[in-house]
């Protein structure tokens, strides 16, 4: 019986955020992929600012190892730089929100 233990030291970012831009209104989302579940202490930010599970904020986690940041009906304010933390690992990408223009 082979018994396999995975630390938190042991895991790294399989796939980081990347850059996206969407329209006001729009939803934009991140997803950042972990070699490994169960780190702890995850995070995501907007410009420095913790952001949480609310109506406009969803923040997801699949198996695990797959976490997601859906930011909905979004406004020219938040352009800005998105952060997931998971641990001592950190993955930016950029957020910009694009006024429309009118007719």
């Amino acid at each position: 019986l082979l018994l396999l233990c995975y630390t938190e030291e042991a895991a790294v970012i399989v796939s980081g955020l990347k850059n996206t831009d969407v329209f006001v209104g729009e939803s934009a989302t991140f997803t950042c992929e972990l070699s490994y579940p169960g780190v702890k202490n995850v995070q995501w930010w907007l410009d420095g600012s913790p952001l949480h599970n609310n109506f406009v904020t969803e923040i997801s986690e699949q198996d695990g190892m797959i976490h997601t940041l859906t930011l909905n009906d979004v406004a020219c304010h938040d352009s800005g730089t998105v952060t997931f933390r998971a641990g001592s690992l950190i993955s930016s990408a950029k957020l910009l929100v694009k006024g429309i223009l009118p007719l």
